[in-house]
Formats: C-alpha cells, structure tokens, sequence
C-alpha cells in the first residue's frame, strides 16, 4: 500500500477547506451588483446567479422524492438533473442565496451519491468560476487544489468521459503534484484544477507538449463540466 502524499488532505483538513471557500464565495457574492449576477460563469451553460444556487444547494440537498422526479425529467441524465435544479433555485433573490451558503458553511451534509472528496474539489472550482470572470480572487490552498485535482482527475461518468486525459502528463509547478503519463502539461496547481475539471481559463497559466491536445479536447467539449 502506498503513503499518502504529503499534500494530501484527510476529512477534517478537507471540511475546513470546504468551510473556508464557502465563506469566501459568500463575501464574493455578497459585494457584487445586480448585474453582475446574470454574467456568465466559467461553468458551461451557468451564470454566476446558477453557480451560487449551486453551491448553496449542495449542504441542503433535495428529498429522495424530488431526486427522482427530476431524474424522469432529465430521463436519467445526470449533468442534466444538476443543471434543471440548479437553475430552478437560481431564480431565489441573491441576498438569500448569499445567506443560505452562510448559513450552511460549516455544514457536513451531503447528497446522497457523493463524498466529501468531490464536495472539495466542486467548491473550490466553482468558487474560481465565480471569482475569475469577475477579474476577482478567491485564494486556493495548493495542498487542497492537489488533492482536489486527483479526486477530479480520476472522475469518469457519469460527470466527465474519462479518456479525457489519456495520453497527458499533468505536472504542478508550485507543489509536488503530478497525474498521467504521457504528453506534459506543466503549471500551477491552481490552473490544473481549472484544467482537469474541463475550465479552458487554465490553458493561460500552462505550457508543455500536451497543452496543443488539451487545448483541442476542452473545446471541443470532451467531457463537459458541471
């Protein structure tokens, strides 16, 4: 058996990571202007109004019965399910999306098929596709984006095809970090998770071999984000 890497974050180093962004995101949220709700977030599809819904919802998931029905309505497709409930719960007013993910910052309760591993690495990500459009910031620890960045690495359906590295090399500049063989990509940590989780704003931060066919697969939307 293998040790642990060094960076790597247990539960309780995790959670406080998951705390810490989510308060951020709300402080983010919470200085911004009407307007600059209904701008487009880095996330496919989502506005930076259908991100917050997002990371809102996820400490407060919905029943069982909810899941199912909208589960019919996507007919079984899961990036669909997430994309119909998040938009429905952006229409809440942005004072009570702020409230509700300050509310609920602290709060360990998950979805019924995830982990708190993939609530790590789906809070720090969508608190950049927030922040970056914004020119904001929105700091990551590097042992937390690492350990975000090889759970987000290694998902495959029903979120991401999971060919959509193969072939690469991706290696940290900043951290002792690296994923896959084969064609580099070498950056910071911090645009790797970006990369990884299907976010084409990384390719500005990277250089190397692979970074032409990462280039070409991102765009053309090889395992779409979420």
């Amino acid at each position: 058996m293998s040790a642990r890497p060094p960076w790597q974050l247990d539960r309780e180093a995790s959670w406080r990571v998951i705390e810490q962004q989510r308060r951020a995101i709300a402080d983010l949220l919470a200085e911004l202007a009407l307007a600059e709700w209904e701008l487009p977030s880095l996330c496919a599809r989502w506005r930076i109004r259908d991100v917050a819904a997002h990371i809102a919802l996820t400490p407060q998931p919905p029943s069982l019965g909810t899941l199912f029905v909208a589960g019919l309505r996507a007919r079984g497709n899961y990036n669909r399910l997430i994309d119909d409930l998040t938009v429905q719960a952006a229409d809440r007013p942005p004072g009570e999306l702020v409230s509700m993910i300050r509310t609920h910052a602290s709060s360990r309760k998950l979805p019924g098929p995830t982990n708190y591993r993939n609530i790590l690495f789906d809070t720090m990500v969508h608190g950049q596709d927030i922040a970056i459009p914004l020119g904001c910031s929105i700091e990551l620890p590097p042992d937390a984006a690492a350990t975000g960045a090889t759970t987000a690495a290694r998902c495959g359906w029903p979120v991401w095809n999971r060919h959509r590295l193969d072939g690469l090399a991706l290696r940290a500049t900043d951290i002792d970090w690296s994923f896959g063989d084969g064609a580099e990509v070498c950056g910071p940590i911090k645009a790797l998770l970006l990369l990884v989780t299907g976010r084409p704003a990384g390719l500005e931060r990277v250089t190397g071999e692979g970074v032409r066919a990462l280039t070409a697969r991102l765009l053309a939307g090889v395992g779409s984000n979420g």
